[in-house]
């Protein structure tokens, strides 16, 4: 397929949004909230900036690490590593189903193509990650270790930890994003747990921080560029990721209560037809 010809990024993010709508509603469970609010990212990141290989291998020599931490939002982060070649897109049909390799927090014993951790439980995967940037440099490869994380997750003490960790150690290969929404299970951050500033907190702790819309996919590309350009530079480097959860559906938007709840029939038609078909419905 020529360049001209491919999808452009926006519209990529669009069928990934139908993905995780159908994904969710198809088995009445998971997480729509999150997932829609990631779209963009995930697009931006598996389809323009991060050097990755869908032949997928464990040890991710010569290539860039993906760690999703906050592994709720896995409707989110399957229709990408889908639609980016790890696996057909049809299997996206099997999402949460006995058997499945798609369960509803991403798990590596089901051997899905793209999951290098299973992140059911919150609060892990910047340790994770940090690991992974670590053996990056003791194998001298110099890609790029990303993660992703949760504003709520960040509630999690273990998360300090490492955050105070890896500036001390020069971790200076890794990305991480944070997907500040203000919104989490049980309500508003500020109302369960206020994190005040996070870019603050980070800033406090010694990394090169950046922030951006995560929703608009222009200056999604163009942070994430930034960066991948700060790589080697001496500090771990974090994005603080303005989204809306929800985004892209008008009635889920900026709604707690999206966070775990499937959309019903008339919800889902109502939703779909917000978002264009771009790919084709698996």
């Amino acid at each position: 397929m020529n360049k001209k010809s491919m999808p452009s990024l926006q519209e990529i993010a669009s069928q990934v949004r139908r993905d995780i709508l159908r994904m969710v509603h198809g088995v009445n469970s998971g997480h729509p909230g999150g997932s829609l609010g990631c779209a963009d990212f995930l697009t931006a990141l598996y389809f323009e900036v991060m050097t990755h290989n869908p032949a997928f291998d464990m040890d991710a020599k010569e290539e860039d690490v993906f760690i999703l931490s906050n592994g709720h939002i896995s409707p989110v982060f399957y229709s990408v590593l889908a639609r980016s070649g790890y696996f057909e897109a049809s299997e996206m049909a099997t999402f949460r189903k006995i058997d499945s390799r798609l369960q509803g927090h991403p798990t590596t014993h089901e051997g899905l193509p793209g999951v290098r951790i299973a992140s059911g439980s919150l609060g892990q995967g910047m340790s994770v990650a940090i690991g992974a940037a670590l053996a990056k440099k003791l194998n001298n490869d110099q890609h790029v270790v990303w993660s992703l994380h949760g504003d709520g997750e960040l509630q999690e003490g273990q998360n300090w930890e490492a955050i105070m960790f890896a500036p001390n150690k020069n971790v200076d290969n890794l990305i991480a994003t944070i997907d500040w929404n203000g919104q989490q299970i049980d309500g508003p951050t500020y109302k369960v747990n206020s994190l005040g500033n996070i870019r603050e907190k980070f800033d406090a702790f010694g990394w090169h921080t950046l922030e951006m819309n995560g929703n608009d996919m222009d200056e999604v590309v163009h942070t994430l560029k930034e960066a991948k350009s700060l790589v080697g530079k001496g500090k771990p480097i974090a994005i603080i990721m303005h989204t809306i959860m929800g985004s892209g559906v008008d009635f889920m938007e900026n709604d707690h209560n999206w966070h775990g709840v499937a959309p019903s029939n008339e919800q889902l038609e109502k939703a779909l037809a917000q978002l264009p078909e771009t790919l084709g419905d698996y």
